[in-house]
């Protein structure tokens, strides 16, 4: 007897859920803090009217939290899930039989926080490239990534092929194809 969709939901687990650090844009923030600090020297100098700038930079660090905050993605052993909004959401769903390569990067000051990078390179149309940036314990998410997309795979019958790129793939010599042998 197939499962129901009932029981395929309920087989579903959560391996892992989180977001983007806010590190990844502590440019952004203290281009944000040196605003409001030229808005305080401002109204020292031109007086107090000046103060109100000071909702310019508050405003902008807000939105900018709230954007990475509200984007989550949670792995499960079956998809990943991303969704993102702040007042509007939407949910992108990866089957991750669909995942065909995935790497880990984490570039130096990544690496001093503990965060890391992962890229995935998929089969699906409406996500063809997926970037999780910046996130804690990378190499155990990216195990986890692993072990579920090939369980997923398994699951689906579904295997990668993967095509080499050659002109010469019979392997048969064609008259006037230079192979490196000279006469």
């Amino acid at each position: 007897m197939a499962d129901s969709p009932a029981q395929a939901v309920s087989n579903e687990t959560v391996i892992w859920k989180g977001s983007t650090s806010q590190w990844t844009h502590f440019g952004y923030y203290l281009f944000c803090l040196l605003l409001a600090v030229g808005c305080g020297v401002g109204a020292f100098f031109a007086g107090p009217l000046v103060l109100i700038g000071l909702v310019v930079p508050l405003v902008m660090w807000v939105v900018r939290w709230m954007l990475t905050k509200s984007t989550l993605y949670t792995l499960t052993n079956e998809r990943l899930l991303i969704a993102h909004g702040i007042l509007n959401r939407r949910e992108e769903n990866l089957e991750l039989y669909r995942v065909r390569d995935y790497s880990m990067d984490q570039p130096f000051n990544l690496r001093m926080l503990g965060l890391g990078n992962i890229h995935m390179i998929t089969s699906d149309s409406v996500t063809p490239n997926v970037t999780i940036r910046a996130i804690p314990d990378c190499e155990r998410v990216r195990e986890a990534l692993r072990h579920s997309v090939e369980a997923a795979r398994d699951r689906k019958r579904v295997r990668q092929m993967d095509m080499d790129n050659t002109d010469n793939m019979t392997g048969v010599d064609h008259p006037g194809d230079d192979l490196g042998h000279h006469s």
